[in-house]
């Protein structure tokens, strides 16, 4: 099967079995995606498909033929990040770290179905990805500048 992931093209042959996760960890080495839970309960893993936002440890890989990838690995352009990235640099948005990538991209998928959210549908939309850490008011807030616009580039 055909994977295109972050805007390349893979062939893989996988088990049938086989999540999106454990394929793009342990296939591709993009290990930006995290395990935590394994369950589709912490959204650590969240990748986009086709631009929506999945729980790649619950999505089979043989689901993903020929549909776009996006992993935090394939969301900046160059050196320069994506908006949503720089919010969180900017909004120290992050404590450990483990749980931003599936946060950065529920935020993107996000901000793509609803480009101007209060900070209720942010809350809402962002209940699915957790942080051990509890940084939600600067997720929020993070999520909040990218669309206004606020947080600076790198």
């Amino acid at each position: 099967m055909r994977l295109i992931v972050n805007g390349s093209a893979h062939d893989v042959t996988v088990p049938a079995h086989e999540t999106l996760l454990t394929t793009l960890r342990e296939r591709l080495q993009l290990t930006g995606t995290k395990l935590v839970c394994g369950r589709g309960e912490c959204g650590a893993c969240t990748v986009l498909v086709d631009g929506t936002s999945v729980y790649s440890c619950l999505t089979l890989t043989a689901a993903c033929d020929a549909q776009a990838i996006t992993t935090i690995e394939g969301l900046a352009d160059g050196a320069e990040l994506h908006p949503v990235q720089a919010a969180f640099l900017a909004h120290d948005a992050a404590q450990c770290g483990f749980c931003t990538p599936g946060q950065v991209l529920a935020a993107v998928a996000l901000l793509s179905e609803n480009p101007s959210p209060t900070e209720d549908d942010v809350r809402r939309g962002m209940s699915g990805n957790l942080c051990r850490c509890g940084t939600y008011p600067k997720i929020v807030r993070a999520v909040l500048a990218a669309v206004a616009g606020s947080a600076p580039n790198g």
